[in-house]
């Protein structure tokens, strides 16, 4: 059981501090006695048989708070009335994830009794009623009858906090099972579910299981109902299933089963808005919806990904301990996960950083063929990605180095691999939404065409026949492509953090962008040593491109860009990203540009009017053209 914070509540005389004392021993954590750290103002007001306020407890309960925020790693065990939720809740802020509450139940006769048989206690037996009027049992706690001993109920409370989950993961894929492992390593009790389908999926989550050591306290299930029961309140349930119409189905399920507070976290590629709408949906239930993206692919998950979460945030924070546990760790050791924003926020963040990661592979592909075609062998362009490591280093790149040098037995895997590309669909909702905000990010809907025009082999190969490419020998060095790359990287990372903050504006959504990019510089499939600068140039600037410590770098890579670009153009090379990044950065600089003819023509044939560039924010003007 992974140590945890845990109050013991209920009225005086319940038995708090003896149950408290013993359940801390028995666990070997410390205890604390929440009486022992009332001010003597407290004290003094209740032996004289007035009831505190609000006003009188506050103090003592942000005391309380302090006290568990220190225990978190520890673990301890504090016996404390806490009889209104009001009052719980300001114990366990920004910890959620790390409390447990245990309440001890009794019929006020009972103890009445008790506390007319206590001793020199400040509390006395006729204050008990104002206990009562004030008590608020809470939803979410493990409920223990106080009539058996102390022993015995100390027995049932360790049961319950053993034969509960902390949480639950829904979907046995790979992601499932990796991110399901992660969580048994950082000591977390989970709950595993796979559907069961006759014959197809049959016992997925207990065969799992059963062959891994760290999943040995796991509990498995193909029956969702009993899944369900078997995590504690409130409920924490990942998902890990195919975007779209398999997660409305589960949610469809589960909300028969769950119950109101519980939450529930999509940790897969969803699409942002239909993310709002799930929220919106579990909210009118009383249920909570948290979407987040996750990257690092299946090593990501078992070893640490990013994590991207959105969504409500008094929700998170009941998950908070739980993802930023299982997170890659940044430089700083501190999780690569964090609250992004309201609403789909997480997702539309996860899906700019598979448009980001779509065109540094396309750029990465493009270099490679530049390279092929001047008749670098294999290694020969895995030496000089190498190479370039040293100053521009990423996953991409390095993970690039190790595909070029891999064989099957005398040939290159890479040169066995078919050139048709797939996609999961990322990269196409990126570029939609990317047009829907008006950001001209150009690379990302570039790098997914190159993949649809790359499906069409057969087709690419008719075309080659009827339109031959001819011979040229126009030379691209390597320092040139070097420089080519890395004004490209720019470029790209440039309009996916401008995607991002020109729809946070849109929503409202006041996504951290110095944030986002801390959380992509280990974990992620983009990670690289430019990102882990974004950090803190991002911090005082939305736009990368003119950042003071970039802007020279642009100027420094553009000739060799432009250069790299002209010889791909005579050598009939297929390179959109690479001239799509000169091609943006001719747009952005150019202060006249001949939109002012499209207006016109606009006006000609629609009477779409126009602005004079005498009064740009003034009236609309329209001309009879003939």
């Amino acid at each position: 059981m992974n140590k945890k914070v845990i109050f013991v509540l209920g009225v005086s005389g319940s038995g708090k501090t003896s149950v408290g004392r013993l359940l801390a021993s028995k666990l070997s954590i410390p205890f604390i006695d929440a009486d022992d750290h009332h001010p003597a103002s407290n004290i003094k007001k209740m032996s004289q048989g007035h009831p505190l306020t609000d006003t009188d407890r506050y103090p003592w309960l942000d005391r309380l708070h302090e006290i568990a925020e220190e225990h978190i790693e520890s673990g301890c065990v504090i016996a404390c009335s806490a009889l209104k939720q009001e009052y719980r809740n300001r114990l366990e802020k920004n910890i959620e994830s790390s409390v447990s509450w245990v309440y001890l139940k009794g019929g006020f006769q009972q103890i009445y009794k008790r506390l007319e048989n206590r001793e020199g206690h400040f509390m006395s037996a006729g204050m008990l009623q104002s206990q009562f009027d004030t008590l608020e049992e809470p939803e979410d706690a493990i409920n223990i009858d106080i009539a058996d001993s102390p022993e015995i109920i100390t027995k049932n409370i360790i049961a319950e906090l053993k034969m509960k989950a902390e949480i639950g993961v829904i979907g046995m894929g790979v992601m499932g099972k990796s991110l399901s492992r992660n969580l048994a390593n950082n000591g977390f009790r989970i709950s595993l579910y796979n559907r069961h389908v006759d014959q197809k999926e049959e016992n997925i989550a207990a065969d799992f299981k059963a062959k891994h050591a760290e999943l040995e306290d796991a509990l498995a299930f193909d029956n969702l109902s009993s899944f369900v029961q078997s995590i504690e309140q409130p409920r924490k349930i990942i998902l890990m299933v195919n975007a779209g119409a398999a997660v409305d189905a589960v949610i469809s399920d589960l909300t028969e089963v769950l119950d109101s507070g519980d939450i529930v976290v999509d940790g897969g590629n969803s699409h942002f808005m239909d993310t709002k709408r799930r929220i919106d949906s579990m909210m009118e239930k009383e249920l909570h919806f948290i979407g987040s993206g996750i990257s690092g692919g299946e090593e990501g998950a078992l070893k640490g990904p990013s994590i991207m979460p959105s969504g409500n945030q008094e929700a998170y924070a009941k998950i908070q301990n739980y993802l930023e546990a299982i997170a890659a760790k940044d430089g700083d050791n501190k999780p690569c996960c964090t609250y992004v924003g309201r609403e789909g926020s997480g997702h539309f963040v996860k899906m700019i950083h598979n448009g980001i990661e779509y065109a540094e592979m396309q750029l990465l592909a493009e270099c490679y063929s530049i390279l092929k075609n001047q008749k670098l062998s294999n290694e020969e362009i895995a030496d000089v990605f190498e190479n370039w490591m040293k100053d521009l280093g990423s996953y991409l790149l390095g993970i690039t180095v190790d595909i070029l040098r891999k064989k099957d037995g005398d040939d290159y895997i890479l040169d066995l691999i078919l050139d048709k590309a797939g996609n999961k669909g990322t990269g196409k909702w990126a570029t939609s939404s990317i047009a829907d905000s008006g950001e001209p990010a150009t690379m990302i809907p570039a790098a997914l065409f190159a993949r649809y025009i790359s499906f069409f082999k057969e087709k690419r190969g008719a075309a080659a026949k009827v339109f031959p490419t001819p011979d040229n020998d126009t030379q691209i060095s390597v320092s040139q492509l070097k420089d080519a790359y890395q004004f490209s990287i720019i470029i790209n990372h440039h309009q996916g953090f401008a995607t991002i903050n020109r729809v946070s504006e849109q929503n409202n959504w006041n996504v951290d962008l110095s944030g986002v990019a801390r959380i992509w510089t280990a974990g992620c499939i983009i990670k690289s040593d430019f990102m882990k600068e974004l950090v803190g140039y991002l911090k005082t600037d939305s736009s990368i491109l003119f950042n003071d410590n970039i802007s020279p770098t642009i100027k420094k890579t553009y000739s060799a860009a432009q250069e790299v670009a002209i010889a791909c153009l005579k050598k009939e090379l297929h390179v959109p990203c690479l001239l799509e990044a000169v091609n943006f950065y001719h747009g952005i600089k150019t202060a006249d540009c001949s939109a002012n003819l499209i207006q016109a023509q606009r006006d000609y044939f629609g009477a779409h009017t126009y602005k004079r560039k005498d009064n740009p924010e003034g009236e609309s003007h329209h001309t009879e053209w003939v």
